[in-house]
Formats: C-alpha cells, sequence, structure tokens
C-alpha cells in the first residue's frame, strides 16, 4: 500500500526525505553518517542508503567516506542551496533544529512541538504553518529561553512561541485547560541530534 505524500511537503515522497534535507541544510557544516541519520529517523539502513543514493547523484547533498562511515552534508554550494535551506526550514525546520537549541538547557527535561505544525507532521492537511509552538517540561532560565527561541526564528525565518510548564503540570494537568488541548492533538517530541560532526 503506497503511503500518502507527507503533509508538510507534498511534493516529497516520504517525510524521511524531509527530514534528512531539513537537517542537512539547517546544519551545512556538520556531516552525519549515514547510520546515525537513519538511527535518528527511525529508518531501515537500506532506506536512508537508497535516498542517499537519489540525493547525492542529484547533487543535492554530498558524501565523503572515512573508513566505512559514510558521511553526509547538504551541498551547500550548489545552486539550490538558498532556496531550498529556505524551503526547508518552512516545513521540517523546527524538528531539524528545535532540539539542538532546547534540549541542552540546564533545566529543561523535554520539549514538544503542539499546535498547527505538529497537526501538518503528523499529516493534517492544511497550509504552512505561520509560528511554530514549543512547550517545554522543566524550569530553565527564562532569558536561556527567551534567547534558545529567538535563535531559532532566526534560523527557521518565522516565529517561536516557547510556553514553559512544570514536569508536575505535565504529567498531571488535571482540570488545566491549556493542557489538556495540548495532550489531546498531536504533538512531536523534540531529541537533540548527536550525529553532528566527528571529525
Amino acid at each position: 500500500m503506497q503511503t500518502p505524500p507527507p503533509a508538510l511537503l507534498p511534493l516529497l515522497r516520504t517525510p524521511f526525505q524531509g527530514e534528512m534535507l531539513a537537517w542537512l541544510y539547517l546544519h551545512p557544516q556538520e556531516e552525519a553518517s549515514l547510520a546515525e541519520i537513519g538511527a535518528r529517523f527511525g529508518v531501515s539502513s537500506a532506506t536512508a542508503s537508497r535516498e542517499a543514493d537519489r540525493l547525492v547523484e542529484a547533487e543535492l547533498i554530498t558524501e565523503r567516506r572515512h573508513g566505512n562511515l559514510r558521511l553526509l552534508q547538504a551541498n551547500a554550494a550548489g545552486r539550490l542551496a538558498h532556496p531550498l535551506t529556505e524551503l526547508f526550514a518552512l516545513t521540517y525546520g523546527p524538528v531539524a533544529v528545535l532540539g539542538d537549541l532546547l534540549l541542552p538547557l540546564a533545566g529543561v527535561e523535554e520539549a514538544h512541538i503542539y499546535g498547527s505544525w505538529a497537526a501538518r507532521y503528523s499529516g493534517e492537511r492544511g497550509g504552512v504553518p505561520n509560528d511554530v509552538d514549543v512547550l517545554v517540561v522543566g524550569n530553565p532560565d527564562e532569558d536561556e529561553l527567551f534567547e534558545a527561541a529567538r535563535s531559532a526564528e532566526r534560523l527557521l525565518g518565522r516565529e517561536v512561541n516557547v510556553h514553559r510548564v512544570s514536569p508536575a503540570r505535565w504529567r498531571e494537568p488535571g482540570t488545566d485547560p491549556f493542557l489538556t488541548s495540548v495532550q489531546s492533538r498531536p504533538t512531536v517530541r523534540l531529541e537533540a541530534f548527536e550525529g553532528k560532526n566527528r571529525r
């Protein structure tokens, strides 16, 4: 059975294409191994390899061999680099950059994207969201959280709204209408990408 194209960017065949390209183009100085990318986005090594073959052949990404490792990087010198960076920032960009910016902050236990972007990522049809809503669970410094959100806005080209909630409230929302609403709709749990350049 053929799966429908991803709602965030129906031009693509699969969400994995968007996730991989977004990460590579929004971290243009970084390399990631094929195995790291496959593990990060939950696809088999065969799937990751086939997709990388197509993208290398199209000169959208570059590859370098280091022993048994196949290291991938965005083709930042290509003619499509600028428009692709903007396209993937607006579509798959939030999952590519927010985890790396928010999760390392002291006091952050977890973070989730919610709202319209999470709904598109989960397959609900509709237009490209104008902003990204993020729920941070923990007690990080408010100034550090604000600065991380502003950094994300510069990378993504759109507003990033961060809402902080204590771990106790997140786990037991009680009658909090906001948290009840967030938990009743699609959310995307953020992860930090650990496959950064290991040269």
